[in-house]
């Protein structure tokens, strides 16, 4: 038995199902690419659906937690540290606000902005106790905890999860109409990620995001947006909001802001939004320790150099290119996204995402897919145009050979 088999075989005996993976053994990675226990490599298309923004093993991050590592790890909230005024002010500064409320995983980011806004809703806008509703999109995706999928529309994420958390309003996304329609006098925020990653990279129409914007004032409302995949440098900007000028009252962020190292997250405000928050309301052991600040320090000061927003916009332009190239004649129906962020819907004739991301594996290229014959693609900023040349080369001929079988 191959080491890859034995490892495969053992981790689906002792761990919960709740993936199902590609049959790869990563053993180690550098920059855009990654060797499995075999020695093989492949190029990686996911970017740990977006946290690897700025590659495997980036020299300065890797030096900030290393340093970090030696010196000091946790402390909890219970103290300061030396590294948590940097982070706040850096992170604050580079979404234009007043203050963040850092966490871990990006579920726990939004689950405080959920927190955050019903809060502001009963001290600040005046809404009667437990009567707040958030409205939200439909295909939506904010993670997996019990309150956020009872306002998914997906039903592997929501069914036999009940009973569902009260006090959301699901509506159609890209429809700033049915946002104005739904708000109501108890309506505190609307949440909605800038473009849909799990849905498979679904992009608003123009001046949506405007439109809610503006909706939102007009009535008093928080506009939340999840920019946990979009953000830090994926779309070309850095944060996909940028695209139309927009800014929102609340981000909610994490993935790439703990540079892949580890899980760092954070909801950035004005202090009259984060102020309602009063020691013992809300907290996190893990959240903001000197570790997660170390890395998000150098997080942020590789995005203060503009440097992967415009590799991002850039090669983003050739991905999209190439891969429009294959609609029609390649199998490629139709493509999405924006930045170095794509959702390419395959011919189902030709075969499922999965089947898909199969047989680009067998070439070397790591991908996901998601909602039957769609495949995302998402690689490290990092990544070089010969190397994305090579990716959408490998997917032309796995589409080819899907084709002949």
């Amino acid at each position: 038995m191959s080491k890859t088999r034995e490892l495969i075989e053992l981790s689906e005996r002792r761990s919960a199902h709740n993936y199902h993976p590609l049959p790869v053994v990563v053993h180690e990675a550098r920059g855009a690419w990654v060797t499995d226990v075999e020695g093989t490599r492949y190029l990686d298309c996911l970017a740990g659906y977006s946290s690897l923004n700025f590659g495997h093993g980036n020299p300065a991050i890797v030096q900030a937690a290393q340093e970090q590592l030696q010196r000091l790890t946790l402390t909890s909230r219970a103290f300061f540290h030396d590294q948590f005024a940097e982070f706040c002010e850096g992170l604050a500064d580079l979404c234009g606000k007043d203050m963040i409320l850092p966490m871990n995983t990006g579920a726990e980011a939004v689950e405080t902005a959920i927190k955050v806004a019903r809060k502001w809703g009963y001290e600040v806008k005046g809404v009667a106790p437990d009567q707040a509703n958030i409205v939200v999109m439909e295909d939506n995706f904010h993670g997996r905890t019990t309150t956020i999928v009872s306002f998914s529309t997906d039903p592997d994420a929501r069914d036999g999860f009940g009973p569902a958390t009260p006090g959301f309003t699901i509506v159609k996304y890209g429809s700033a109409e049915a946002i104005r329609e739904a708000i109501d006098a108890n309506t505190v925020a609307v949440l909605l990620e800038p473009i849909q990653g799990e849905a498979g990279v679904l992009v608003p129409p123009a001046g949506y995001l405007q439109q809610v914007r503006e909706i939102c004032t007009e009535n008093n409302v928080l506009f939340i947006a999840d920019e946990i995949q979009s953000g830090l440098g994926r779309t070309g900007d850095t944060f996909a909001c940028d695209h139309e000028g927009v800014v929102p009252d609340m981000y909610v962020l994490g993935k790439a802001l703990g540079g892949g190292v580890v899980p760092v997250s954070a909801v950035v405000a004005d202090a009259d939004v984060l102020g309602v928050i009063k020691p013992g309301q809300h907290g996190s052991t893990f959240g903001g320790n000197p570790l997660a600040c170390a890395v998000g320090n150098a997080v942020i000061r590789l995005l203060r150099t503009g440097e992967y927003q415009a590799r991002a916009k850039e090669l983003g332009a050739l991905l999209h290119e190439r891969l429009t190239g294959l609609i029609g004649t390649g199998g490629v129906v139709a493509v999405r996204g924006r930045g170095l962020w794509a959702g390419v819907d395959i011919d189902p004739s030709i075969g499922t995402g999965r089947q898909v991301c199969e047989a680009l594996m067998r070439r070397g290229v790591l991908a996901k897919d998601t909602h039957g014959s769609t495949i995302r693609l998402a690689p490290p900023l990092v990544v070089s145009e010969e190397d994305l040349n090579w990716a959408v080369d490998q997917l032309a001929a796995a589409l080819a050979e899907l084709s002949e079988d």
